[in-house]
């Protein structure tokens, strides 16, 4: 059965198109938090990663965290009812049993390797025992003798124990003279004591005999019955409750429901089932796993104690640049370095936001204060993160604190940080294969400001030509990422590593005149240039907000 304690894992996660601190960040905090809690912590991303972050992973031998964008509660989220599957050949009468022992009104029937066949309900099994003229229903649904046996409680005098009934009707037998007329080659007929009237339904070509109320049966009968291929079953019960029992000994594939089968995935969104559950009258879902297979059951009143996905939010706070879905979630921590936006949480949470140029750097210093030692490969990705925010220490962002983790961080893994360094941004501005859409996207951040949303998208590069490309491509490109974006500005930061600056293209009526007044400087051939501007979160957006909302 599915365990869905397995997927309540707490995701540790940065945000929409993520950097490298985001994902550095992200394994990093995941991995201090499985060292100090006995809780289980993932990394995760929520978007596409960039060349360099990936080089990053690859030089360190780290791997990709899993994809996370949308933090809606799916159906693992929901205790499910691990209620096992039925097989097909389950008698009706043991069905309705196995209902009043769980106080559950569905069973799902199974195969041998858990893929769901059907599905019946107590309904089902009404219908069928009302249906008093279906005679036929042993012989049309292949009953096997086992089934019977077990519904009439009955003892095998002769016959096969293995076999089936495939013809014939259910006749409760009275006079010699009735059976006569009544009694067809390969029926099955109910008797009592009366040795004439059991003898006759053999001779007539009963394919089974049952003798109730566990009427005696003389052996010279029993040997006839053998003869003639006639089974003869004693039962215990009277000719009304056997009567009553016998069509209930038909197996539960022969009246389950196969077609427009409403069943969810365990990845099915809660809200999605919710609505499906709510324009049926169906109590009880079927639930696949991950790989199909049946593994429970849900109902309308297990939607009311759904556990929420548990989150760590790294190197952002604000919900425009969160994953989807997080106001469904339940955010544990957040660690950041970037101002405080307006997320808000169900309950208080431990926020830890620090004016230093990287999550990494507050993260360095956490593993000092809670005593665990950074191992290589996570030095490693810490320092990445530390050289990609503060583009090696060269941004306004960079404090002393980011310089002394950095220094410690590459005597731990081993990398010389200017040698290192430029490998990693070199990897990083690399356009091969790569689309405008693609670069405008690689850090891309969404801000709320005031009425209105903009967006700052920024690359970072250390050749001349990848500098010129990457800002032609996006030059063009603008128009129709405005377009489709719905904001009411795009601002692309082309900076220059070497330089230390940043040439600003932009797009959105008012885009020009908004960042020429907030910089005061022109603009020449669409373009604004920047000098000793390189960061988005100190340097760029600060001005455009306080313009914005002056």
């Amino acid at each position: 059965m599915f365990d869905t304690t397995k997927q309540r894992v707490i995701r540790v996660i940065g945000h929409k198109n993520p950097d490298t601190d985001s994902i550095c960040s992200a394994i990093s905090y995941a991995y201090l938090k499985n060292q100090i809690s006995d809780q289980m912590h993932e990394p995760r991303r929520a978007g596409e990663i960039s060349r360099e972050t990936q080089f990053v992973l690859d030089h360190f031998g780290e791997k990709l965290p899993k994809l996370s964008v949308d933090m809606s509660p799916t159906i693992s989220y929901i205790d499910i009812r691990q209620e096992p599957g039925v097989d097909g050949e389950m008698s009706t009468r043991d069905a309705w049993q196995r209902m009043n022992d769980r106080n559950i009104d569905t069973l799902c029937i199974t195969d041998k390797e858990n893929n769901l066949l059907g599905l019946i309900t107590v309904r089902d099994i009404a219908n069928a025992n009302m249906d008093l003229f279906h005679t036929e229903v042993l012989a049309e649904s292949h009953t096997s003798y086992q089934n019977l046996l077990s519904v009439l409680n009955g003892r095998l005098l002769t016959g096969d124990p293995d076999g089936i009934i495939t013809t014939g009707q259910i006749h409760v037998g009275t006079s010699p003279e009735a059976m006569e007329e009544l009694v067809h080659k390969g029926d099955l007929v109910m008797v009592t004591n009366r040795y004439e009237a059991q003898m006759c339904a053999i001779d007539y070509g009963a394919a089974c005999l049952v003798v109730c109320m566990d009427s005696a049966v003389p052996q010279k009968l029993i040997d006839r019955a053998a003869d003639m291929d006639c089974a003869v079953i004693q039962t215990p019960y009277d000719t009304y409750a056997a009567a009553r029992l016998v069509s209930m000994a038909a197996p539960v594939r022969f009246f389950m429901k196969t077609k427009e089968l409403l069943s969810f995935n365990v990845n099915t969104p809660v809200e999605e089932a919710r609505k499906i559950m709510a324009s049926v009258r169906h109590r009880y879902f079927p639930i696949l796993d991950q790989n199909g297979k049946y593994c429970g059951v849900i109902s309308r009143r297990n939607l009311l104690n759904m556990h929420r996905k548990r989150v760590i939010l790294v190197d952002h706070n604000e919900k425009s640049q969160a994953v989807d879905g997080l106001d469904e979630a339940e955010i544990l921590e957040i660690i950041d370095h970037h101002r405080i936006g307006a997320l808000e949480t169900g309950g208080p949470v431990y926020f830890r936001n620090e004016p230093v140029g990287c999550t990494a750097t507050i993260l360095h210093a956490m593993f000092h204060e809670n005593h665990v030692d950074i191992p290589k490969n996570i030095a490693g990705l810490l320092l990445s993160a530390i050289l990609s925010d503060t583009l090696m220490f060269h941004s306004p962002t960079c404090t002393l604190v980011d310089q002394a983790a950095a220094r410690e961080l590459s005597e731990i893994c081993g990398e010389d940080i200017d040698e290192y360094g430029k490998k990693m941004f070199e990897a990083g501005e690399d356009l091969s294969g790569r689309d405008a859409d693609d670069i405008l996207h690689t850090d891309y951040k969404e801000f709320n400001i005031g009425d209105k949303t903009i967006s700052v998208g920024q690359g970072f590069y250390m050749s001349e030509k990848a500098y010129k490309e990457a800002g032609n491509l996006v030059e063009a490109y603008l128009p129709i990422a405005l377009e489709h974006s719905g904001n009411a500005m795009i601002f692309y930061m082309l900076t220059s590593v070497l330089n230390q600056s940043t040439e600003l293209l932009y797009v959105g009526k008012g885009a020009e005149d908004l960042a020429c007044s907030a910089f005061h400087v022109p603009a020449k051939d669409g373009r604004i240039m920047l000098k000793g501007v390189v960061s988005r979160k100190k340097q760029l957006i600060p001005p455009l907000r306080e313009r914005l909302l002056s």
